[in-house]
């Protein structure tokens, strides 16, 4: 894609401070968005993202809430008042095992997952493009695999898989595409941050890369281009899509799930924001 791609545009990423979101925010900004607009709760993430480029505007915000959603709906207004690019990209992971689904949990889960992006699109609606206007979700290919230990993150993910192909029926007479990626195990901060060290995270994607077809696990920067490409105009008759990026793990027996192999604590872990 060109470094104009999205000249003119203004972008909003949630869960933009850290991972896939951080990677994402900076490809639109390269390649030309006049403001991307990135939301968290954690204000230190957010400014670190923001000054790798000005074209990124950092909102903290808890977008599973009418305040949080109002505070990115002000800050596109503050830029014009027109949105071009959203991607749902804030989430959380929970183990939530059937012999202890700790509803609390659960909940938690899906408020965030699926609840949020509800919210935040029918806030976003009427500032978004149409025509023209895109969504682009972050998912997991726990949308449509087994995962082990974590039925409501999946429950969650599945409801994403059903949120993108709904809404671009919805919104298709609008001018307005909804499409997602569906990423497998990929190093983010997300096992870190719950607890693991380095040496138990290096080990556990050792795993993954020998159980991959192509004989490593992703990283942020081999999804962030696949988003740009679905919300970029070239891709205008592009809709309703759930893109795997998986390193072929679809295609083995092995790829139950990315996470199931750690059975992490109570307390689950946070990625995205």
């Amino acid at each position: 894609m060109s470094d104009s791609t999205f000249e003119g545009q203004n972008v909003v990423v949630t869960g933009g401070g850290t991972g896939i979101g951080r990677a994402s925010a900076l490809e639109f900004a390269r390649l030309g968005a006049s403001a991307v607009i990135i939301t968290g709760r954690r204000k230190d993430r957010l400014d670190e993202v923001a000054a790798e480029h000005p074209a990124i505007v950092p909102v903290v915000a808890d977008v599973t809430t009418e305040d949080g959603a109002q505070a990115v709906v002000e800050a596109v207004q503050t830029r014009g008042g027109r949105l071009d690019v959203l991607v749902h990209n804030a989430g959380i992971y929970r183990q939530t095992p059937v012999d202890n689904p700790d509803l609390a949990l659960s909940r938690e889960m899906l408020e965030t997952n699926v609840i949020g992006p509800v919210l935040l699109t029918a806030r976003l609606l009427p500032l978004l493009a149409s025509p023209g206007g895109s969504i682009v979700f972050t998912s997991s290919v726990a949308g449509h695999n087994p995962e082990p230990y974590a039925s409501m993150y999946a429950v969650s993910k599945s409801g994403t898989h059903s949120l993108t192909r709904t809404w671009a029926k919805e919104l298709a007479s609008r001018g307005i595409r909804v499409n997602a990626v569906a990423p497998s195990a990929v190093r983010t901060e997300v096992y870190t941050a719950n607890g693991l060290s380095t040496e138990e995270v290096d080990g556990l994607f050792k795993g993954f890369a020998a159980a991959n077809p192509l004989g490593r696990t992703g990283e942020a920067e081999d999804v962030a281009p696949w988003i740009t490409h679905l919300a970029a105009p070239s891709s205008s008759w592009v809709t309703g899509q759930i893109i795997v990026i998986d390193g072929g793990a679809d295609l083995t027996a092995a790829a139950d799930s990315p996470y199931s192999p750690y059975r992490g604590g109570s307390e689950g872990v946070s990625w995205g924001s």
